[in-house]
């Protein structure tokens, strides 16, 4: 069993795609499998979207996304964990390879990332040029697509719910003390509508205030959610 995990809070506008992203590529690995969207909170539909789209629905109400997950992982029935942002959708290429790596005594890993949509140039130098080089060099693997064995996830201690921001860096980093850590080429797409909204002086200075110690650098997740469409982007490149 595959489980994959979707923390969630008013992710109305974005939940019903990435389940359909994540039914279109577990189906197509002829594995058993279930979703769980882990909403937090939500005060929009998230909840009886995600439920319409055929997942199971745990309610929480910690509005902090450690223990989210970590909500979601205790719900869990699989062998293998795939924790996945509900803004991003993921791919069958990207779940396949993943699952292989798993079968093949890796206890966790990653995947490239690329944005859905037009972004400033800024990001597109950043999901063309600086992420490929950085993620496998570092073994870092995006929050938005974690993968890892439910094993290795007990081992490690799931997510450390003292963390409100970096926390799949460090659960990464426990990880990797189980064994093969592992970042694939195949990549996922997250939503664009953060990098559009701040520009690269804006993304400069939510740093400076969380390295400050500063609350308000945590509002660039867990302040009020950008409106976007609900159109999935097309793309040359989305995955398949």
């Amino acid at each position: 069993m595959i489980s994959f995990i979707i923390p969630a809070h008013n992710e109305a506008e974005l939940i019903g795609r990435s389940l359909s992203a994540i039914h279109e590529s577990a189906r197509a690995l002829g594995e058993p499998y279930e979703a769980i969207v882990v909403d937090d909170a939500s005060s929009d539909r998230t909840g009886t979207i995600a439920r319409e789209h055929g997942a199971r629905v745990v309610a929480v109400h910690f509005r902090q996304i450690a223990a989210t997950r970590n909500a979601g992982a205790r719900a869990a029935t699989g062998d293998l964990f795939f924790f996945v942002d509900a803004d991003t959708m993921v791919s069958a290429r990207a779940v396949r390879t993943a699952v292989r790596a798993l079968r093949r005594s890796a206890v966790g890993g990653g995947s490239a990332v690329r944005f859905d949509g037009p972004v400033p140039l800024y990001a597109t130098i950043l999901e063309r040029v600086v992420l490929p080089v950085l993620l496998p060099l570092l073994k870092l693997a995006p929050g938005c697509f974690l993968f890892c064995t439910r094993r290795a996830y007990f081992a490690a201690g799931g997510f450390d719910e003292t963390l409100f921001w970096s926390e799949e860096v460090a659960f990464g980093k426990q990880l990797k003390r189980q064994g093969r850590f592992v970042i694939l080429r195949e990549f996922v797409i997250t939503s664009g509508r953060k990098v559009r909204t701040y520009s690269a002086l804006g993304l400069l200075r939510v740093g400076v205030r969380l390295v400050l110690g500063q609350r308000a650098g945590l509002d660039y997740w867990y302040g009020p959610r950008i409106r976007v469409t609900n159109q999935i982007p097309n793309r040359a490149d989305q995955p398949t």
